[in-house]
């Protein structure tokens, strides 16, 4: 026992070794063997668990001895003992960020990551490392969800909330690029069926629209800039055009937005008031354009729980049918995040929104409130869950069919959407990550020709954070 302690003091004191090839098993109570080699050649051995081997290579990372805790880490046999496996790529992935070599480390974090996404103090040093490299929309990611972690040591909470502060005082930029194809089984939003009209005595009938399906193809590409004014103001620019192209061209959809204006940001928020506008083309026509004011504002009241709300006031104006189209949007829209732990998380939304128009029955209220669970899942997958339902009541009333007579109706609809998104950490193109989401929507209205169910499935690529 003596003899071993001694061997182990030499070793730290002058960590000139080698790891030996050894026949231990994958059984972590087995003995690796340590080889010291003196200025004669001569060679003296220490057996060491595997705990023990990874306890002497953290010792090294300590001290700053790179080289020597490096060889340690690769030529140790692996095991199949999970904690000691965990230590011994958290230690190399240690070794890269203390050396610069983020990318590498940023990797083998990543790696870990998706199989045990609940590793906090792993979580903790990807941010770490994004913020080395000036991305920090992905270390404000990552540090959201490590901040959620449970047993996180109050020193360590403090740093979190400055460097969550740092970062958000730096997110300058952003590109954002996603894309994919979703097969649609009721683009046009059809019923189908007939319906009749009594006259005389005698039914007279119409086929309404059938449903029909088509594939769409999806790209939304956006970006933003923000000009630095002092410590706590920003100028913020954000563009956005979104492309949903359809083998049916009639039902192509075209939306391009922009906003500009001041962004104040402190420790625990952010407030931005922009100016807005926005053009929409539909089948390749001149569709709408919009312009007005929006005001979006944050907080974090504590490391699991934030609130947000969204104001908007714009003026609306039709390509076609605009005398009795155009009019104003206000809309409310708050929402609220919690977090149950680093890997899973609640999102609640609501909003009303007031739409005028220039005949009454296109003017409407409607009233809206989803409630999603998302959660990063071991080996990789992510999944997010997400029922939404909405109200719509409209002002005036408008001449349709209804219990076989032509009569006016002031249309009252209920629309519930339900939608699964499932994706794979593992399954990286060039930071993108293919995410499939299925989603059903019902609408349901008092008068039948504007109702409807749809299916949708869409393949997409969406950017990693």
């Amino acid at each position: 026992m003596l003899k071993r302690i001694v061997l182990i003091l030499l070793l730290l004191i002058q960590p000139m070794f080698a790891l030996a090839e050894s026949d231990i098993n994958s059984d972590a109570t087995q003995s690796p063997t340590i080889v010291r080699k003196d200025n004669s050649g001569k060679v003296t051995e220490l057996l060491m668990t595997s705990m023990g081997a990874i306890k002497l290579a953290g010792n090294l990372v300590d001290r700053g001895d790179y080289e020597h805790a490096s060889q340690i880490l690769t030529k140790l046999p692996e095991t199949d003992n999970i904690e000691v496996e965990t230590e011994r790529w958290y230690l190399l992935a240690q070794i890269f960020q203390r050396t610069g070599d983020y990318e590498r480390a940023i990797k083998i974090y990543r790696q870990m990551l998706d199989e045990r996404p609940d590793l906090v103090k792993v979580r903790y040093e990807l941010a770490l490392c994004y913020m080395a490299q000036k991305q920090w929309y992905r270390a404000d990611y990552n540090l959201r969800l490590a901040m959620a972690g449970d047993d996180i040591p109050p020193k360590i909470k403090q740093q979190m909330i400055y460097y969550r502060y740092i970062a958000r005082q730096n997110k300058r930029w952003n590109v954002w690029f996603n894309f994919g194809a979703a097969p649609d089984n009721n683009v046009n939003q059809a019923t189908g069926g007939n319906e009749c009209i009594m006259y005389g005595g005698y039914p007279f009938c119409h086929d309404l629209p059938k449903p029909e399906k088509a594939i769409g193809y999806n790209l939304s590409l956006g970006g933003n800039y923000e000009f630095v004014l002092s410590e706590h103001w920003r100028w913020k620019n954000e563009t956005n055009i979104y492309i949903n192209t359809y083998d049916k061209h009639k039902y192509d959809d075209v939306y391009l937005s922009l906003a500009s204006g001041p962004r104040y940001i402190w420790e625990n928020g952010d407030v931005w008031l922009s100016g807005i506008a926005s053009r929409r083309w539909y089948g390749g026509e001149k569709y709408n354009w919009s312009g007005g004011g929006r005001l979006d504002t944050h907080y974090d009241w504590t490391r699991k729980f934030s609130t947000g709300l969204s104001l908007r006031v714009v003026q609306n104006t039709f390509d076609e049918n605009g005398v009795f189209m155009d009019g104003q949007t206000y809309s409310v829209s708050p929402y609220a995040t919690y977090s149950l732990d680093s890997t899973k998380y609640f999102v609640l939304r609501g909003g009303i929104e007031r739409d005028t128009a220039g005949v009454d029955a296109y003017a409407d209220w409607r009233y809206s409130t989803s409630i999603g669970f998302g959660a990063e899942l071991p080996w990789g997958f992510n999944v997010y869950l997400e029922p939404a339902f909405s109200w719509i009541n409209y002002d005036g009333p408008r001449w349709t069919v209804k219990n076989h007579t032509y009569q006016p109706v002031v249309e009252r609809d209920f629309i519930q959407r339900y939608t699964v998104s499932l994706s794979n950490s593992k399954i990286d193109f060039m930071g993108f990550v293919p995410t499939l989401t299925f989603s059903y929507t019902s609408r349901e209205s008092n008068i039948h020709s504007r109702e409807y169910d749809k299916f949708i499935t869409e393949f997409s690529f969406r950017q990693r954070f």
